[in-house]
């Protein structure tokens, strides 16, 4: 998910459902300018890179000879002055750092806060393989409802091979108005998988939240589908209710398949929970550029399970990380998806975009999660039988049918009994 704090986005990927949020930073130029001078194009492109990637090797590239080569090539056109800049972008060996066309980089500035149209499902290029990866479906999407899962490679879209594709060119084929129909041929191990669905229009609530009964007392299960422009206030609204009118002892956070969002929300949520210690901090090529940290608003101080999978991305690891390292929360489940680039994304003067990783972040103990992801302080994963079963009834998912949420809740009990007081015995 992309992810926006005062112009910065993490783990910035090309998204078929969710929200995107873009900053309008940039050197702004007219578009008649770049028409008449596309060279101009290819080096303001250059000097951003240069300013701003955050490897200052550039990939152990001569970055200033590459402004030569590019500089020295007579462009007719805009068209063949983009196709410089994504030959030169390519020398970085980052599929995060890329230029989009005017229609591409249109495509990508999506209101975070409003309907949304698409089969739910967000993409990412793996750096090895190359291949088109699904980050995490969304919940109540035609795309989770089919049972499409993160880590599921799409192969062809429409019966056209994905091979080579880009991912912004996999989401101009995979978007449409709601009611068409697009069918994705999913690899899942050796297993190739079609998958016709029908695109939506969808409004996403990201908290749904309810309390169960227990032996152990009232538990409050908040499970988190996206860390959107009302998160925080849902949440906020979540724990209030359940600290205040249902008196729970303790708490499940559900960050499965949560594929991130906005940078605020995780920090705002990380601080209803922590009430003291660093969040995350932002690493560019110069080293720490910011570190949030907690401000005393704490809303509770009980007990805390938090269930991550290897859908649980971006802002969903900012939250899970700053909770296990501040000793706050036991983190169950398996490993997390590892998002952790920081992307500015800005507009160029013809109206196209760019998109260059300037930075990372790092947990409160300084772990880089990129690529690595979180690790669960107790590991259990659902075998394919269980996860088909919650997929075909959502309605499972947080209650003791979910076996996930079996083992949090047993994990969470240890820790309510340890907070119990001990009985006095009488005299």
């Amino acid at each position: 998910m992309v992810i926006k704090q005062r112009g910065l986005v993490l783990g910035a990927t090309a998204v078929v459902l969710t929200a995107v949020a873009v900053t309008g930073a940039g050197l702004r130029q007219s578009e008649a300018f770049f028409q008449e001078s596309p060279k101009e194009l290819v080096d303001e492109v250059w000097q951003i890179i240069n300013r701003t990637y955050v490897d200052g090797t550039f990939n152990k590239v001569d970055w200033k000879s590459v402004r030569n080569q590019y500089l020295g090539r007579s462009y007719a056109n805009k068209e063949e002055a983009y196709k410089a800049i994504r030959e030169m972008l390519e020398k970085l060996g980052d599929p995060y750092t890329r230029f989009m066309n005017p229609e591409e980089f249109q495509n990508m500035q999506i209101d975070t806060s409003g309907e949304l149209t698409g089969v739910g499902i967000q993409l990412a290029k793996d750096e090895e393989t190359k291949e088109l990866v699904v980050i995490s479906p969304i919940e109540e999407t035609p795309a989770f409802k089919a049972g499409i899962l993160a880590k599921d490679v799409i192969v062809k879209i429409d019966g056209k091979t994905t091979k080579g594709m880009e991912v912004d060119d996999a989401v101009k084929l995979i978007r449409g108005k709601p009611g068409t129909s697009v069918t994705l041929t999913i690899k899942r191990e050796t297993k190739e998988i079609d998958y016709p669905l029908t695109r939506e229009r969808i409004e996403i609530h990201p908290v749904r939240a309810h309390v169960e009964q227990t032996p152990a007392g009232k538990i409050g299960y908040i499970r988190l589908t996206q860390f959107s422009a009302q998160a925080s206030e849902e949440m906020r609204d979540a724990i209030q209710k359940y600290e205040n009118e249902e008196k729970v002892v303790g708490y499940i956070l559900d960050l499965r398949s949560n594929p991130g969002g906005l940078l605020y929300s995780s920090v705002d949520i990380a601080r209803m929970w922590i009430d003291d210690g660093a969040i995350v901090s932002t690493v560019d090529r110069r080293g720490e550029v910011e570190r949030q940290r907690a401000n005393g608003s704490a809303l509770t101080e009980k007990p805390l399970v938090v269930l991550v999978d290897g859908g649980s991305a971006s802002a969903s690891e900012i939250l899970s990380g700053a909770l296990q390292d501040n000793k706050r929360a036991i983190i169950v489940g398996t490993k997390t998806f590892g998002k952790g680039l920081v992307q500015s994304v800005r507009g160029l003067g013809d109206g196209s975009g760019l998109a260059v990783t300037i930075a990372k972040y790092l947990t409160p103990n300084g772990r880089d999660i990129n690529k690595h992801g979180i690790d669960p302080n107790v590991v259990f994963e659902l075998s394919e039988q269980q996860r088909k079963a919650l997929q075909k009834d959502r309605t499972q998912i947080g209650t003791f049918n979910d076996p996930q949420f079996v083992k949090a809740f047993d994990v969470l009990k240890q820790e309510i009994a340890k907070k119990s007081p001990v009985p006095q015995a009488s005299k």
